[in-house]
């Protein structure tokens, strides 16, 4: 995907003399969690609306310049890459600079979203699966065998949670019934912490309880 295309340019970015009270203005104007600052053509930092509103109008940005965060991404940044700056700054305004750190524009988080939207782990049909083990023990070699053992198609997968010493594994699989994929991991000492309506191992259980609890009944 050519992510340069989704470059925006209808904001111009603001002069490191504006005054804050021109800055309260344009947040006032706009959506954006941060707007870019620069200087000649060169990109300095994002002043953010929170800082925007706790200076003095009178001031300029020029004297809460230790305010401004200096996030940004080049155009060949992958795209993942552009959404996880995208996370560690908490903004929904991402700034595009050349290899001499000219402003080219920026990208707008909803733009990156959709386009994670597009791809097969979102847009073909399958079944969500999430799998946990310890973090020593696991490995994706491991996991792809075991669904693949299963005539399974992944559709993606990815480290959705790490702690304790135990790692979770959100896969997405495609292309078979789930539920024979779920008693294989088990068979691997795999935790489903999150699998399918069609568990046929979990229904068992349950029936077999609720058969349990009747009979102690009579």
């Amino acid at each position: 995907m050519q992510l340069q295309d989704y470059i925006i340019n209808d904001i111009k970015p603001l002069n490191i003399n504006d005054k804050i009270s021109d800055v309260q203005m344009v947040f006032n104007q706009l959506t954006y969690s941060h707007i870019p600052v620069e200087n000649n053509g060169i990109y300095l930092g994002c002043i953010s609306e929170n800082d925007a509103y706790c200076f003095e109008k009178a001031e300029s940005i020029k004297d809460c310049n230790y305010a401004m965060e200096g996030f940004f991404v080049r155009p060949n940044t992958n795209w993942l890459d552009v959404l996880e700056v995208f996370a560690q700054n908490n903004c929904n305004i991402m700034p595009v600079l050349d290899a001499k750190n000219n402003y080219l524009g920026y990208y707008e988080l909803n733009d990156i979203i959709h386009l994670f939207n597009e791809t097969p782990f979102f847009a073909e049909p399958g079944g969500i699966l999430i799998v946990e083990k310890g973090i020593q023990d696991y490995s994706f070699s491991e996991i792809s065998q075991i669904a693949e053992s299963n005539d399974a198609k992944i559709l993606g997968a990815f480290i959705s949670k790490m702690g304790n010493d135990m790692v979770q594994v959100t896969l997405k699989i495609g292309n078979t019934t789930i539920n024979e994929v779920i008693q294989t991991f088990r068979r691997y000492s795999y935790n489903i912490v999150s699998g399918h309506e069609e568990d046929s191992y979990l229904k068992s259980l349950e029936e077999r309880s609720k058969y349990l609890n009747k009979y102690l009944n009579i």
